[in-house]
């Protein structure tokens, strides 16, 4: 049974002109190009630990396989803004899993592109703890209520936004990373 103990974050943009590579330079800017990263769903674990980026990146192994939360996009439009974010909400108690979200999004400024991820992992997660709120109530103010519950304590987002350049690709990414 694989259950992290740690996490961290990280974002990255590349710029080429081939889309896959343009991927790669994200990843290299993120700093886990040297991870077979392997993508996983939303749950973040019971008492696993934030840590910093440099820690994180010092704990991993190159080729090692490492799961992650991805937000990510791509495009080849020059001026084309897009964003990509992940989002976390964290329960009060830490004994219960929280959520991550992935968004991502086309001509979204960075602020936008943050908040919506996290509004999708804080609403997954109040609806899981049993919060009652009003779901067509703005973010602003069903965050007020998930927090007043005392069942939601935080949330938080990664966003990376980009525009497009002219003869290429330009990738976004926003990870949260799994460590053993």
């Amino acid at each position: 049974m694989i259950v992290p103990t740690k996490a961290f974050f990280t974002k990255g943009i590349g710029f080429h002109k081939n889309e896959l590579q343009s991927y790669e330079l994200a990843l290299r800017d993120a700093r886990i190009e040297t991870q077979n990263i392997v993508s996983v769903s939303s749950i973040f674990p019971p008492e696993c630990q934030i840590i910093g980026l440099e820690e994180g990146l010092r704990l991993l192994k190159p080729g090692q396989i490492t799961f992650c939360v991805m937000a990510k996009l791509s495009a080849n439009e020059y001026g084309r803004m897009i964003g990509a974010s992940v989002g976390i909400a964290f329960p009060a108690d830490r004994r219960h899993y929280g959520y991550i979200s992935e968004y991502h999004a086309f001509g979204k400024e960075e602020i936008e592109v943050g908040d919506f991820a996290e509004d999708l992992a804080s609403t997954m997660l109040a609806t899981t703890l049993g919060v009652e709120f009003d779901p067509d109530k703005d973010y602003d103010e069903r965050r007020e209520i998930y927090l007043m519950s005392g069942k939601v304590v935080e949330a938080l987002s990664f966003p990376c936004v980009a525009m497009g350049r002219k003869g290429g690709y330009v990738t976004v990414i926003s990870c949260a990373v799994f460590i053993e």
